[in-house]
């Protein structure tokens, strides 16, 4: 059972596993859509009513489109995606996904763009709880002054992926 708002769903949640350049990716969806990609390392507890199915449709998309980001042949996901959070995260979210491939913002970057600049911790909250990391690429922002700062991956994940979309190369 999940609780969006003042609703109670229950979702039917199925996942497969992902080994990538930047370690275990356990992928989770719906009947119809991507929930979350869970860093392995984040040592997240399966939850005893997922299912296990590598063939579930959404899951196989979201894997074959991860296997062509990592190989360089592809800068854009069309899997489709429900990131479950609040308004503000979600707001957030969404501006993540106007950061261009190879670039990146600051956190106050993002706050201006959502036209809420004072709200530069709240972003970083909110990018720490992006449930769809890669796909959603929280990965692209970094410190106002260019130091990279926290990501659920660890900080080396992050380097390999923001050097990837940079320079076509995989640490």
């Amino acid at each position: 059972m999940l609780l969006i708002g003042n609703k109670h769903l229950q979702l039917m949640i199925t996942y497969s596993l992902y080994s990538s350049p930047i370690g275990h990716l356990r992928l989770r969806a719906d009947k119809n859509s991507l929930l979350a990609v869970d860093h392995v390392n984040q040592q997240k507890t399966l939850d005893p009513h997922w299912q296990k199915d590598e063939r579930h449709p959404v899951l196989t998309q979201a894997a074959v489109e991860l296997s062509e980001y990592f190989a360089k042949e592809r800068t854009t996901f069309d899997v489709p995606l429900l990131p479950i959070g609040t308004d503000f995260q979600r707001q957030v979210w969404n501006a993540l996904q106007t950061i261009p491939y190879g670039e990146s913002r600051s956190y106050s970057d993002i706050a201006n763009a959502i036209n809420n600049p004072k709200a530069v911790r709240a972003v970083g909250l909110a990018n720490g709880r992006n449930p769809l990391s890669i796909f959603i690429p929280c990965h692209r922002v970094i410190g106002k002054n260019g130091t990279l700062t926290g990501y659920a991956g660890g900080l080396s994940a992050k380097t390999t992926l923001l050097e990837l979309e940079r320079t076509g190369e995989l640490f």
